[in-house]
């Protein structure tokens, strides 16, 4: 923790607040505090804001090869600090050590793969329809950027926006979430030493979020924002940005359906459910919220996964041995407790778990519900803990109508062993990801991001880029 930057990077130097506040960051498994940090207001703001414009029109020029490279070193850098990156989040936000480590090769290769769409962007020439004028089309950075992070992966959502920005010539201003900022603190020093230019990454650790977000938002100089968090705050965000016209994109919220079909494996199923379920203590986005299991095996599929999620080890993520670490904080935990509750009062029987432990830290149990009421509150809230709810269905057209009733639309969860069934479950569920046979749909070379409610936009993959850039035409006479 020694060596961990506290303070505001802005203009590639570290500053203590203009005001000298500071906030303290928390271990959730003891409830300790671990350091403090800077806690920027709306003047370190504007500071990072005129950074990152200053540096906007040099950083744009810069070849597309130089700022790939920037990106390969920054990808070598952080897989050589894994264990510490690793020990950082784990402090942090509580995720056991092994899962930590896959999060910082997870957020790594975002840089190797934007590294490598650096040098491809592209543009176009043509005759137009007429044949009086000559087309071209060239694609630049949309400009100064503002990108918000979340908790739940701190290092990976970091460089999953980060990574394409840097890519497509962007500078930015980071704000990443107040219970997790030693991460994105980490990956400020890590690409200024892998050659990133002062200015072009700028990062606001702030518990003043609206202070400081909403006047960047509102005062024009801002063109791009990316954010990911809850849909509350991005209907928010959106407001704030229509001011200014500011270009969004969102990862939101999600309410993922898990389907279970009669002719399923349930070996699969049940591998598939305890990943897209327990990744990162159920705190997941895309993490299974709802288990529609056919009536024919639900209870065989309830009995296996109450076994397996019973076998978890809880505790600190830093003891070896441990399966599932502390939430976040207790106003995360107070939320799965209310939403367990109100299940069981509505007639749920719990299979295992369902008690929160006595002693320190945020710590909650992996827990099995059955014969959930479809009116329980967990049925339309994002649990954002190791809570599996199973409901009964009896044929296609009921489940999928179930599934799609939700004001969300990021992932679903479809097993099968019907090949004919799996195309078309999958082509009419209302979701923008779907993991066939599988319980982990995330990966840098794929687009992620969700319909309806669940936000706009795509980061990853190919297309991830795409937020980043503009397309300018210029119209030539045909001489």
């Amino acid at each position: 923790m020694t060596d961990t930057p506290t303070q505001l990077f802005i203009g590639g130097a570290w500053l203590d607040a203009a005001d000298g506040a500071t906030m303290p960051v928390d271990d959730p498994a003891t409830g300790e505090i671990l350091c403090r940090i800077a806690d920027a207001g709306p003047k370190d703001a504007r500071l990072a804001e005129e950074a990152a414009v200053q540096a906007q029109e040099e950083w744009a020029r810069t070849a597309p090869r130089a700022r790939s490279e920037i990106l390969r070193r920054a990808y070598e850098i952080i897989l050589e600090r894994t264990d510490e990156l690793a020990h950082l989040m784990t402090a942090e936000m509580g995720k056991p050590l092994a899962e930590a480590r896959g999060e910082v090769a997870y957020a790594a290769e975002f840089f190797r793969w934007f590294s490598e769409e650096a040098v491809r962007i592209d543009g176009g020439a043509g005759i137009l329809p007429d044949g009086r004028n000559r087309m071209l089309l060239s694609r630049r950075p949309v400009g100064p950027c503002l990108l918000i992070t979340p908790w739940n992966f701190p290092l990976a959502m970091g460089t999953r926006k980060i990574g394409p920005a840097i890519a497509a010539g962007c500078t930015m201003v980071l704000k990443p979430a107040p219970q997790t900022p030693l991460s994105s603190l980490a990956l400020a020093a890590i690409l200024q030493e892998a050659g990133l230019p002062d200015g072009v990454l700028n990062v606001v650790t702030t518990s003043r979020a609206g202070e400081v977000c909403e006047p960047l938002l509102r005062g024009g100089r801002i063109r791009k924002l990316s954010f990911t968090g809850s849909t509350n705050v991005g209907r928010l965000l959106l407001a704030q940005s229509a001011e200014a016209v500011v270009r969004t994109s969102m990862e939101l919220g999600g309410n993922a359906p898990f389907i279970v079909f009669e002719d399923a494996d349930l070996g699969k199923a049940v591998d598939g459910a305890m990943l897209a379920k327990m990744r990162n203590m159920g705190e997941a986005c895309t993490a299974a919220n709802r288990f529609f299991v056919h009536h024919s095996v639900a209870e065989e599929f309830g009995r296996r996964l109450a076994e397996r999620m019973g076998a978890l080890v809880v505790g600190p993520g830093t003891r070896d041995g441990v399966d599932v670490g502390p939430l976040i904080d207790r106003t995360g935990r107070g939320k799965v407790e209310a939403l367990v509750a109100d299940a069981v009062e509505r007639g749920a029987r719990v299979l295992v778990g369902g008690r929160t432990p006595e002693g320190p830290g945020c710590f909650y149990p992996p827990t099995v519900l059955t014969d959930v009421s479809p009116g329980s509150r967990l049925m339309d809230t994002e649990i954002f803990g190791p809570v599996a709810a199973i409901l009964t269905f009896g044929d296609e057209d009921e489940v999928i109508r179930r599934a799609n009733d939700t004001p969300w639309g990021l992932v679903g969860y479809v097993f099968t062993e019907g090949l004919d069934r799996a195309l078309r479950v999958s082509e009419r569920l209302e979701v923008g990801m779907v993991g066939l046979n599988t319980g982990l749909v995330s990966n840098p070379a794929a687009p992620f991001g969700g319909v309806k409610q669940s936000g706009l936009g795509r980061e990853g993959g190919r297309v991830g880029i795409d937020e980043f850039l503009e397309y300018q035409y210029l119209a030539m006479p045909v001489r």
